[in-house]
């Protein structure tokens, strides 16, 4: 992979395990097994039927708590540990042919795009929370995980592509975060 595809696959991913990281692994996984992409090799361990079918079960857990309004947002709060260095790890692995120095950064650069993606997800899921239907959390939880499978696919088949969606998405992140931002100060200052 040439620098540029080894950034693509960081961010595309990183984004995406920001918003889910299980189905992130997993689809890696599935592309990997059934020969539709060739990984990097440090990450082709993701397609061993281990690691596949652990990845496929947390990703059936996740789709499940992300459909109970506050699960979703305890969820979130532990999964703030775990999606980010998770993103740095399969960035470094798909930097593997690499010099040291662009694999770390790339671990660091996609551990901060999982953080801001989840982030995001994280402010947004329990701003939703505070209404008391139940249709659009899950209309989220189910948008999220089409979006981190879909980017997941398109970071392994275009990954020169993935930086400029990625880089939009971040601004969309970065703009939903002011404005929740300012609703949680407007809230707070009614209280």
């Amino acid at each position: 992979m040439n620098p540029l595809q080894t950034l693509g696959l960081a961010l595309g991913a990183g984004f995406s395990s920001g918003l889910n990281l299980y189905a992130t692994v997993a689809t890696l996984g599935v592309l990997q097994r059934f020969g539709v992409v060739h990984l990097p090799p440090a990450l082709e361990i993701v397609a061993h039927p281990i690691v596949l079918g652990i990845a496929i079960v947390l990703y059936i857990m996740e789709f499940l708590a992300d459909k109970v309004p506050y699960l979703d947002t305890v969820w979130d709060v532990l999964h703030t540990f775990i999606r980010p260095p998770a993103a740095a790890l399969i960035a470094y692995g798909a930097g593997a042919a690499a010099p040291p120095e662009w694999r770390w950064a790339a671990a660091l650069l996609a551990g901060g795009v999982a953080l801001t993606s989840h982030g995001a997800k994280a402010s947004t899921r329990a701003a939703v929370n505070t209404v008391p239907e139940p249709f659009s959390n899950w209309a989220l939880s189910i948008g999220e995980d089409m979006l981190a499978v879909w980017l997941t696919w398109f970071t392994s088949v275009h990954p020169v592509a993935t930086v400029a969606i990625v880089t939009m998405l971040l601004i969309l992140c970065a703009f939903l975060l002011y404005y929740l931002f300012r609703f949680v100060r407007a809230a707070v200052a009614r209280l």
